[in-house]
C-alpha cells in the first residue's frame, strides 16, 4: 500500500465520526422543533377552547332591553261607544179598517200633540155607526112603549082586571127594554170612538222619523201595518255599556260629555240618569242610561256617539309599553329583571288599553320590565341588560304616554 492510499484511508476514518455527530445533531434539532410545534399546537388549542367556552357562555345569557313603568294620571278618561234614542218613540198603527184617504206630514216634520198625521176612509165603520144610531132610536121607542104598557097594567091590576102575573111580566119587559137601550147606547159610543180613530194624530210633541204608507193603502188592526214612526227628541236617552271594573265609580247625576262623528268641533253635555243594576253575564258590562237636552235636534235617534266619562285615577295604576306584556296560563304577565340580573315573571291586570301604552296594576315604579320577552322566559333565568336599549325604551314609553 502506498503512502497516498494510507493517507486517504486515514482521512476517511477520521471523517466518519464527524458525519455521525452531525446527523445526531440534526435529529435532535428536528425532534426539538417537532416537540415545540406539538406543544405550541396544544397550547393554541387550549386557548381557543377557552375562548370558545367563554364566548358560548356569554351567548347563553340573552341580552334584553328594559323599561321602567310610569305612574298613571290622577284622572282618567273612559271613552265608550253608545247609541242615542228618543225620549219617547212610537210606531203608529191603524185602529180601524179602511183605506188611507190622505196623509199630511212626511219625514222630518215637527208636530204638536194632537195634530192630524193622516185620515182613513172607513165606509164599513161609517155604515155600522149609522146602523147603531137606528138601533138606539128603536131601543128608545121600545123602552117608552114598555113603560106605558107597564103603567097601564099596574092601573088595571088595582081594579083586579088583570092578574098579578101579567102585571109583573109587563114590568119585567120594561126592565129588559131599558137594558136594550143601555146596550144600544154603549155600542153607539164604541163606534163613535172608532170613528175618531179615522184620524191618525200625533200622541205627543214629536218628529216624524218614518212614513210607511201612501194614499189608497189598506190598513187596519188585522194587517198590523205601521203608518208612521215618531219620536220625541227634545231630550234624548243615551245607552252605553260600561265594563264591570268601572261600575263602582258611576253615580246618579254624574256629568259626562258626548262626541259625534258628524260634529267634529262640538261637545254635548249629558248626565247619568240610571243603571240597570245588573252585570250582563255575556259581556260583564253594566247598562247605563244617560239623558241629554236636545233643543236644536242635533242629537238624532239611532245615532252612534262616544261617551266620555271622567273618572278618578287609581294610585296603583302604572303605564307600561304594550310590548312588555305576554300571555301565559290564561293571564297577562310581565318579566321583571332583579338586581341580580335574574328574571321574575309576574301577573298583572289590565285596567285600560291605550294602544302603545297599557295601564295595569301589579307593578311598581322601580320594576325593570323586559321588552318583547321570549315565550320561553321563566323565573330564575339570567339575562343581560342592554343599557342603550334601556334608555331608548324609556324615552319611547314617555312619548307614547304623551300621545
Amino acid at each position: 500500500m502506498s503512502n497516498a492510499d494510507k493517507v486517504e484511508r486515514r482521512s476517511n476514518d477520521e471523517s466518519a465520526p464527524v458525519l455521525v455527530r452531525k446527523a445526531k445533531r440534526w435529529l435532535i434539532i428536528i425532534a426539538v422543533v417537532a416537540l415545540a410545534l406539538a406543544i405550541f399546537g396544544i397550547v393554541t388549542r387550549k386557548i381557543e377552547q377557552g375562548r370558545l367556552a367563554e364566548w358560548t357562555q356569554k351567548q347563553a345569557v340573552p341580552s334584553v332591553a328594559t323599561t321602567l313603568p310610569l305612574k298613571g294620571s290622577g284622572q282618567q278618561e273612559l271613552i265608550l261607544p253608545a247609541v242615542i234614542q228618543g225620549l219617547f218613540n212610537a210606531e203608529i198603527r191603524a185602529r180601524v179598517n179602511g183605506y188611507i184617504k190622505e196623509w199630511r206630514y212626511d219625514i222630518g216634520a215637527r208636530l204638536k200633540s194632537g195634530e192630524i198625521l193622516a185620515v182613513i176612509d172607513a165606509p164599513d165603520l161609517d155604515q155600522q155607526f149609522e146602523q147603531a144610531k137606528g138601533e138606539l132610536s128603536r131601543a128608545v121607542a121600545h123602552m117608552n112603549l114598555a113603560k106605558l104598557t107597564s103603567k097601564r097594567w099596574e092601573a088595571l091590576r088595582s081594579s083586579t082586571a088583570v092578574s098579578q102575573q101579567s102585571a109583573d111580566e109587563k114590568s119585567g119587559d120594561t126592565e129588559a127594554k131599558v137594558a136594550d137601550l143601555s146596550a144600544a147606547k154603549s155600542n153607539l159610543e164604541r163606534l163613535n170612538a172608532l170613528e175618531g180613530f179615522k184620524q191618525i194624530i200625533a200622541p205627543f210633541d214629536c218628529v216624524v222619523t218614518a212614513r210607511k204608507i201612501d194614499i189608497g193603502v189598506l190598513v187596519g188592526p188585522g194587517n198590523q201595518l205601521e203608518l208612521f214612526d215618531v219620536s220625541d227628541i227634545h231630550q234624548v236617552y243615551i245607552y252605553v255599556r260600561v265594563p264591570q271594573a268601572y261600575a263602582s265609580q258611576l253615580v246618579e247625576g254624574m256629568k259626562t260629555t258626548l262626541t259625534l262623528p258628524q260634529y267634529k268641533n262640538r261637545v254635548f253635555n249629558a248626565r247619568l240618569l240610571s243603571t240597570s243594576s245588573a252585570i250582563a253575564e255575556s259581556s260583564r258590562t253594566l247598562l247605563v242610561q244617560l239623558i241629554a237636552d236636545n233643543p236644536d235636534y242635533a242629537l238624532l235617534p239611532g245615532a252612534y256617539t262616544e261617551v266620555h266619562f271622567s273618572l278618578s285615577g287609581n294610585p296603583g295604576v302604572m303605564r307600561v309599553p304594550s310590548n312588555t306584556l305576554f300571555y301565559r296560563n290564561n293571564a297577562v304577565n310581565v318579566a321583571i329583571v332583579g338586581p341580580d340580573q335574574k328574571v321574575t315573571v309576574k301577573k298583572v291586570e289590565i285596567v285600560r288599553d291605550l294602544g302603545e301604552v297599557v295601564e295595569v296594576t301589579g307593578v311598581s315604579p322601580s320594576d325593570r320590565l323586559i321588552q318583547y320577552p321570549s315565550e320561553t322566559i321563566g323565573n330564575g333565568d339570567v339575562v343581560k341588560i342592554a343599557e342603550k336599549e334601556h334608555a331608548e325604551s324609556g324615552s319611547s314609553a314617555k312619548k307614547a304616554e304623551a300621545k
